[in-house]
């Protein structure tokens, strides 16, 4: 698979653990550690798997970051419980998954204008980016209430109060990601999610040609 840029060295050894992973589970008969790793190795390798598909460029920060997080909230998650060890643990990768999915949501929307900035209102996009990311983190519970009830993991805990909790969190970090993208729009610029705005764009720019365009 070529994606325009080498594999990070840290990307490769996390596939390379999880397939190990599964493989020693698999001949001891831990069945729930086994789907647990195959699963993330696969949810961690569907990224680059649809940018080949879709000729994206994806950034490598991009990369590094949904191959941790995928890691981190399936594997770490699950298989060794860190969601009951350290109690800020789902918190932190939900509000992380939020401005992640809510920069996703702004660069879908601003690609559907070719990176216009004069075809839609900035605080339009912001609004859409805001509901592209809540949208993914209500499937996401919904995923996890699927996962509790067909293999019996415990991905929800405590049921309401984790979704509720999840959902308030999710609320926050799409919050950040569309303010980022309103900026970004008004501005150019944004700290350092900004910046992983542009670079994503100037390595797709064929996705977002009227973006040349001064402003």
């Amino acid at each position: 698979m070529k994606l325009g840029h080498d594999i990070n060295p840290l990307m490769g050894t996390i596939w390379a653990l999880l397939f190990l992973a599964a493989l020693v589970a698999l001949g001891f008969a831990r069945w729930s550690l086994a789907f647990v790793s195959f699963a993330t190795l696969g949810l961690s390798l569907i990224p680059p798997i649809l940018a080949f598909r879709w000729r994206l460029k994806l950034p490598l920060p991009f990369l590094l970051a949904t191959t941790v997080f995928v890691f981190a909230s399936i594997f770490l998650g699950e298989a060794f419980d860190f969601y009951e060890r350290l109690w800020w643990w789902d918190l932190a990768l939900h509000g992380a998954a939020a401005i992640g999915f809510g920069l996703f949501g702004f660069l879908f929307v601003f690609m559907l204008f070719e990176g216009d900035r004069f075809a839609a209102p900035p605080s339009a996009i912001a609004f859409i980016t805001f509901c592209v990311a809540m949208t993914v983190g209500a499937m996401w519970e919904i995923f996890e209430f699927l996962m509790d009830q067909t293999f019996g993991l415990n991905m929800q805990k405590s049921g309401l109060l984790d979704t509720m909790g999840d959902l308030i969190i999710n609320a926050a970090g799409a919050l950040i990601a569309s303010i980022t993208g309103y900026v970004y729009l008004k501005r150019n610029s944004a700290g350092w999610l900004g910046h992983a705005i542009a670079q994503f764009i100037k390595l797709n720019q064929w996705l977002y040609e009227k973006s040349r365009r001064k402003h």
